[in-house]
């Protein structure tokens, strides 16, 4: 099968016991079901891919041309699009459901997700920075950056500095994370340890072909 994503949300942390009696952290995740909504191929736009639909809502939640073209696949309305390149489009049809059965327990998958926003953080949250001394002269600079650049030459600071600024709300990508457990009756997946994002997050899970 050509590699393939499912669009998820994450539930939350837990833990479950292996065979041998192990505690095993686990996330749980929601995923699918997720309806094919559109194919494309390299004919009609150069290109093979499928694009899938996660998060159901009533169609008068969405514009009247998004209306029409995701009733084409006969499934409704949903809030989330993401587009999927596969070698085969062929293979697949408007209206198709992906589902967590696509995975395999012990299968390593790569898990998508948007970190947490931190907002404006400094130098010691940000990049772990050790601050400065508590004595000896240091007054109400304990947490600052410290030096950042050079005085006559080159006169400013170089790109890339370690400096505070705006913390997480990124896309992060943990790769070969392993599926503990699937339970398709309640379209749940179980990876072991964390995924990037807080709880209701959007997660993509990716299928390596």
């Amino acid at each position: 099968m050509s590699a393939l994503n499912l669009i998820g949300k994450k539930l939350g942390m837990t833990r479950v016991f292996g065979e041998d009696g192990t505690v095993i952290p686990v996330t749980v995740i929601q995923a699918g079901p997720c309806p094919v909504i559109q194919v494309k191929t390299a004919e009609t736009d150069g290109y093979t891919a499928l694009q899938i639909g996660a998060d159901p809502l009533p169609a008068h939640r969405v514009t009247k041309p998004q209306q029409g073209h995701q009733a084409k696949a006969g499934k409704g309305c949903f809030r989330k699009l993401q587009e999927v390149r596969v070698e085969d489009a062929a293979e697949y049809e408007p209206g198709q459901e992906l589902s967590v059965d696509m995975f395999t327990i012990g299968e390593r998958i790569d898990v998508t997700g948007k970190s947490k926003g931190r907002g404006f953080a400094g130098a010691m949250k940000r990049w772990n920075f050790g601050g400065s001394p508590s004595t000896h002269g240091h007054e109400k600079v304990h947490r600052s950056t410290g030096a950042v650049g050079q005085c006559a030459a080159p006169s400013r600071i170089f790109k890339g500095k370690k400096m505070p600024g705006h913390m997480g709300a990124q896309r992060v990508s943990v790769r070969n994370a392993e599926v503990v457990d699937i339970r398709p009756e309640d379209n749940l997946i179980l990876l072991r340890g964390q995924v990037p994002g807080p709880k209701n997050g959007v997660i993509t899970l990716r299928k390596k072909s």
